[in-house]
């Protein structure tokens, strides 16, 4: 088939898809869940075979990493599947129910978005995640692995697709490409694709957004700050710091910069960056920075750098306003985080810092969808406009108006005094 063909074909899936009962849907997820579990050896192999051929091709370990699904990422992954099963059904929702004038009533009530365009570099545990969503918010979706992750996304949807075909839910909500032409073409489809979700690089993601004319969610960078207050509790900031830059620093929300202020500086940094050396983290720093610490020089292009890697960039700053001014001059508004026991420059940090996510006195590894209790995420955006942040169900779904009457016409409230709304909420 065409991707216009699959396009259709998804879409009309999906329109099934949308008006199933919560109990349908969450069976068919329930369904998904089990399939996993029993074909675990079988995608876990897939996902090896990957592997070797992405080294054999020199893959970058940041994006290796990604790629990795081994039996704890694949048995986390299944778990989001079901805690997603346990979350309130999105769709139905009824947000406004106001009464205009007697026996004319307004319902603003949520529905499905439609068909997504999910495109992902590596991360085949993105996939589950997504379509697991996807069923849950009553949409179809399309998803385009990166070619380092064919094996594994191929093995995935087709168990996927056999485990719906034993459901009510119609498999062709589940679509998969593989070919970067495939890619091109889908990014044509805005008569039948609602969303485009992008997960990957920087470039990656700017490519998306600069060759469609559907909706992007996602972020380009993730270019996440600790900064390391004057009142901080040391021990606290080093414990914080080490688990915020090496639990896993291909991730998103792993710390790229670490700003100091300069009172605690001299005692705090030795031992920090001693820990983050334990390690094997790359420490570079300002030149204040290396007056106490013997590490390699950070350069401007350090500050906007993602590293995706045991790398880090240090900078000493004399307030919490200057570790505010960098951080909205560098960041890429993903997350960011002060270490501090002083609760007025902790308000201060997270009125002023301008991210999804501002975080006192904790990693910045938390900003995750299934840590937020989310069940899984589509993925993170870091734009102004909502949904922000770790995306789940709430980023999947609008609402449309119903509005039901008796014969009620526009007419009659024109010019007459005796005719008014009422605007009564129900």
């Amino acid at each position: 088939m065409s991707i216009a063909q699959i396009a259709q074909t998804t879409r009309q899936a999906a329109r099934k898809l949308a008006v199933l009962s919560a109990d349908a849907k969450n069976q068919a997820i329930e369904a998904i869940a089990k399939a996993l579990e029993v074909a675990a050896p079988s995608i876990v192999a897939a996902n090896v075979a990957d592997c070797q051929a992405a080294q054999a091709e020199g893959i970058a370990k940041p994006l290796y990493d990604r790629l990795k699904l081994d039996e704890v990422k694949l048995k986390s992954a299944i778990a989001g599947v079901r805690d997603v099963a346990k979350l309130p059904d999105p769709i139905g929702v009824v947000q406004i129910h106001r009464e205009l004038d007697t026996g004319l009533i307004l319902k603003r009530v949520t529905c499905p978005l439609g068909v997504l365009g999910i495109i992902f570099e590596a991360r085949p545990e993105a996939l589950i995640q997504i379509v697991s969503l996807a069923i849950k918010s009553g949409n179809g979706v399309i998803l385009k692995g990166g070619k380092e992750a064919v094996r594994s996304c191929e093995i995935l949807t087709k168990i996927i697709q056999q485990a719906l075909a034993e459901t009510v839910v119609n498999p062709q909500v589940v679509q998969l490409l593989t070919t970067r032409e495939e890619t091109i073409e889908l990014l044509k489809m805005d008569k039948y694709i609602d969303l485009i979700i992008p997960r990957g690089s920087n470039s990656f993601v700017q490519f998306v957004q600069e060759n469609t004319r559907i909706p992007v969610l996602g972020h380009a960078d993730g270019i996440c700050h600790l900064y390391a207050d004057q009142a901080a509790d040391i021990h606290k900031a080093i414990s914080i710091a080490v688990d915020a830059k090496t639990q896993y620093p291909a991730a998103c929300n792993a710390i790229e910069t670490m700003l100091v202020h300069s009172a605690i500086a001299p005692n705090f940094l030795p031992l920090v960056a001693s820990a983050l050396q334990e390690k094997k983290v790359e420490l570079r720093g300002d030149e204040k920075t290396r007056e106490i610490l013997d590490i390699a020089a950070a350069t401007e292009t350090d500050w906007s750098t993602e590293y995706s890697d045991l790398i880090l960039s240090i900078k000493i700053v004399d307030s919490v306003e200057a570790a505010i001014n960098h951080i909205n001059t560098y960041g890429s508004r993903h997350t960011d985080v002060i270490v501090t026991e002083d609760s007025e420059a902790a308000e201060t940090f997270l009125d002023r810092v301008d991210a999804a996510g501002v975080y006192h006195n904790c990693s910045t590894r938390f900003a995750d969808g299934f840590r937020y209790g989310f069940g899984a995420e589509v993925g993170i955006s870091t734009q102004q406009m909502p949904p922000r942040g770790p995306v789940g169900l709430e980023g999947l779904v609008t609402y449309k108006y119903r509005v039901v009457g008796d014969g009620h016409i526009a007419a009659s409230y024109v010019g007459n005094q005796s005719q008014k709304f009422s605007h009564r909420d129900l």
